[in-house]
């Protein structure tokens, strides 16, 4: 508002504005992501007959590269070229920029060829987008390609190569070579930021090492760089990913002490962390601190809150977080329909689940592969095979296709059903999508068979020795506890042993037939240890996301 007043009175004290000054109001709003007004001045620009410097171009591309939109930045592009600018390397750097931020990052290679064809050298800034972009691939070799390229060219780096260079090494989980680096930046005088500390720190946390990881934060103070919330927050966030809550509260209760006032992703951090463990009432607690904080609620926040309600079973303390989102006009998206599907799957609540993939559809949020896998868990622990069914062919039609979950979701339901002969077809429909079976895979499977294998003949029988001869020839083996609990079906198939034993005990534990475990599994069968195979082990579990995504 405070621009667009400077500029209405700009216009009126001055009259005639040239390009400069419409260059630097344009600049501005393409900062602030306001592309629409940005585009308004363009158009009064050439209306008033003014000519637009590449400057203004680049402004252009720039903020279209902040709201990720590759159709409008090329076509400033080509307007640039229009007008008889000829590129520079900051018209190429834009375009590398935008490709790298959308993850195309072979388009950015393909820029970055044409420009070098035009004669038009790389600079430090268009090495450094490179190697972001592969870094945030997690393409290790070609990030290191690019910065072997740059030291060839004669560039030194600077402080953002370093930066990247030691992200990729946490990445990597190479935390002496990160030190490394940062021991050189200090050689030569390059002052680290709190860039460079802060994946050292979170990467030293995420591999239990906390020692390790307050030393650093103990360097970085000593290094005259100040720890931020976002320094906390790395180190809180390392701590939950490896499912410290407790200590990770002790680091907020730090950085209180420090001065440091917690923002809404730290607590986010600390809720995902109660959320993962089904502790809705600390989970609430700290959704409560985010709230009287005056803190920006976003649908990250109640991603996590969500998450808590369905872990713990919660599923009307859920909808009643879902009515408060709605108050708070924040849309659900397909990470909060997902969750919501995932907890009532939970409870084998087919028609709730049912009602929700109604209302996504009606708001036209797409369903993904975990939508539609936890939907068929529902249909599955309901018993309404023929609903799966259709759900599969679903998904056929708007193009996607089951994955491993999906398969051994359906696995398991066809079993339940006391349908093994289709839990088989299921399976080696599986294998003839091209897909390779893991170890849920065949451990959900030998399971559902096993405890429907009452004879030693039939169809399950001979399916069970054939998916245990291909785990052998895969050189896979079971752990312990599965091996005690498969003895017990086995026990009641073959009370004298066989082939089905013979076949069994190829994938069981090397120390399997000790005289230890021999006893352990006497118990085991005394005492009808039949909790092993219950359906929570087989139900989806939460969607893989991390506080990155926030």
């Amino acid at each position: 508002m405070m621009l667009n007043n400077l500029f209405k009175e700009a216009k009126t004290n001055l009259g005639d504005l040239n390009g400069i000054i419409y260059s630097n109001i344009i600049h501005a709003h393409c900062q602030s992501g306001n592309m629409d007004r940005a585009e308004e001045l363009v158009r009064e620009m050439e209306e008033d007959g003014i000519d637009a410097p590449i400057d203004a171009y680049h402004s252009m591309m720039h903020g279209y590269t902040i709201i990720q939109d590759e159709k409008k930045c090329l076509i400033v592009f080509e307007r640039l070229k229009e007008c008889c600018f000829t590129p520079s390397i900051i018209s190429y750097g834009c375009l590398i920029n935008l490709y790298v931020k959308i993850g195309k990052v072979a388009k950015a290679i393909a820029i970055s060829k044409e420009m070098e064809s035009y004669g038009i050298k790389h600079n430090n800034k268009t090495y450094s987008m490179l190697i972001s972009g592969f870094i945030h691939l997690h393409d290790f070799t070609n990030a290191f390609r690019i910065f072997e390229e740059m030291l060839k060219s004669g560039l030194q780096p600077d402080r953002a190569i370093y930066n990247l260079l030691i992200e990729a090494f946490c990445k990597m989980g190479n935390m002496d070579r990160a030190i490394r680096i940062l021991e050189k930046m200090q050689k030569e005088r390059m002052q680290p930021s709190n860039r460079a500390f802060r994946p050292i720190i979170e990467g030293f946390a995420v591999a239990g090492d906390m020692k390790r990881a307050l030393d650093i934060l103990d360097l970085m103070r000593r290094s005259g760089c100040a720890p931020t919330v976002m320094t906390y927050n790395a180190l809180i966030h390392g701590l939950i990913r490896k499912n410290q809550v407790e200590r990770a509260v002790s680091v907020l209760n730090k950085m209180y002490i420090a001065g440091i006032t917690p923002n809404e992703h730290t607590y986010t951090i600390i809720m995902r962390g109660y959320a993962a463990t089904g502790d809705i009432a600390k989970a609430f607690e700290y959704f409560t601190k985010i709230k009287e904080g005056g803190l920006k609620l976003d649908v990250y926040i109640y991603e996590t809150l969500l998450r808590a309600c369905c872990k713990s079973g919660r599923m009307q303390s859920a909808l009643a977080v879902t009515r408060e989102m709605s108050s708070q006009k924040i849309s659900r998206n397909t990470f909060v329909y997902n969750i919501l599907i995932d907890g009532w799957a939970r409870r084998g609540d087919v028609w709730e689940a049912a009602d929700l993939m109604k209302q996504m559809k009606e708001d036209g949020v797409p369903p993904n592969i975990h939508t539609y896998t936890s939907y068929i868990n529902a249909c599955c622990k309901a018993g309404d095979m023929q609903r799966a069914q259709t759900v599969i062919d679903e998904m056929a039609d708007v193009g996607l296709k089951p994955n491993l979950k999906t398969y051994t979701t359906l696995i398991k339901g066809w079993a339940r059903a006391s349908l093994p002969d289709r839990a088989l077809k299921c399976f080696e429909e599986m294998k003839l999508a091209g897909l390779k079976p893991d170890e849920a895979a065949y451990h959900c499977l030998v399971t559902s068979l096993l405890s429907r294998a009452t004879v030693m003949e039939g169809s399950t029988y001979t399916g069970i020795l054939s998916v245990c001869r291909e785990m052998f020839e895969n050189d896979l083996t079971v752990d312990m506890r599965t091996a005690v609990h498969w003895s017990k079906w086995l026990h009641k198939i073959e009370m004298t042993g066989g082939a089905l034993t013979e076949a069994l005990q190829r994938i069981f534990p090397p120390d399997w037939n000790s005289f230890e475990v021999l006893g352990e599994v006497s118990d085991s069968v005394s005492t009808g240890d039949s909790d092993y195979s219950s359906d929570s082990d087989f139900s989806d579990g939460d969607e893989n996301q991390d506080a990155d995504d926030n």
